[in-house]
C-alpha cells in the first residue's frame, strides 16, 4: 500500500490590517493632537482676555485715584479732575474735532467713559458678558480712533500728525481682540463664563454671554 505524505499546511502570512493597526491609532493621534491644540488655544485666549481686561481696569483705577502714571496725583476723578478733558480738548484733527472739544470735560462724557472702562475691564477679567464688552469696547475704540484720526498726515494747524499708519493702530487691534474673545467664548477658561451661561436669565438672553 502506498503511503502518501501530505505536506503540512503552514499559516499564510498576512499583512496587518490597516483598519485595526493603522487607521485607529492614526485617528486617535489626530484626535489627541486636535484636543491638545484646542486646550492650548483656550489658555492663550484666557490669558489674552485677562491681560486685555487689566488694560481697561487699570485705566479706570488710575484715572479714578491718580496713581501718578497717566493721571497725576491730585488730578484724579475723585479729586475733581475730568477723565476726558485732557484727551478730548487736545484733539487737533479729524471730522469730529469740534464735537470732541464740546464733549471734553462734560459730566455725562466722564461718567460714560469711566463706566465703560470699569465694565469692560471687569467683564474681561471675570470672563462674563463678553459680547456686551465687545460691543462697548469696539464703540469706545472707534471713537478714540476717530479722535486721533490716523489717516491725516497733518493736524489742523498744519503741523505733522506723526501718524505711523493711515489705518491700523492699537485702537483697532483692541477692537478686534475684544470681538475675537467674545466669539471664542474665552470666559470658559480661567473665568466664570460657564457658571454665567448657566444662569436662567442669561440662558434666556444669549446676548448677555
Amino acid at each position: 500500500m502506498a503511503v502518501h505524505h501530505h505536506p503540512q499546511r503552514r499559516p499564510a502570512f498576512r499583512f496587518p490590517s490597516l483598519r485595526r493597526t493603522g487607521t485607529a491609532p492614526a485617528s486617535a493621534s489626530a484626535d489627541e493632537t486636535t484636543t491638545g491644540a484646542t486646550a492650548v488655544g483656550s489658555y492663550v485666549f484666557a490669558g489674552l482676555r485677562i491681560l486685555t481686561g487689566f488694560v481697561f481696569l487699570w485705566a479706570f483705577l488710575d484715572k479714578t485715584f491718580g496713581f501718578g502714571y497717566a493721571t497725576p496725583s491730585g488730578k484724579s476723578w475723585i479729586d475733581g479732575g475730568s477723565p476726558t478733558e485732557g484727551f478730548l480738548s487736545h484733539v487737533a484733527v479729524g471730522p469730529m474735532e469740534s464735537t470732541f472739544h464740546d464733549w471734553a470735560g462734560a459730566a455725562w462724557a466722564d461718567s460714560l467713559f469711566m463706566l465703560g472702562l470699569l465694565g469692560i475691564g471687569l467683564a474681561l477679567i471675570a470672563g462674563i458678558g463678553l459680547r456686551l464688552a465687545a460691543v462697548a469696547g469696539t464703540l469706545m475704540m472707534a471713537l478714540m480712533w476717530v479722535a486721533e484720526w490716523p489717516p491725516a498726515k497733518h493736524l489742523s494747524d498744519g503741523s505733522a500728525s506723526m501718524s505711523t499708519n493711515p489705518f491700523a493702530d492699537y485702537h483697532l487691534v483692541y477692537a478686534v481682540v475684544l470681538v475675537a474673545l467674545a466669539a471664542a467664548g474665552a470666559g470658559a477658561t480661567w473665568g466664570l463664563g460657564r457658571a454665567w451661561a448657566r444662569l436662567p436669565f442669561v440662558s434666556r438672553h444669549r446676548w448677555l454671554l
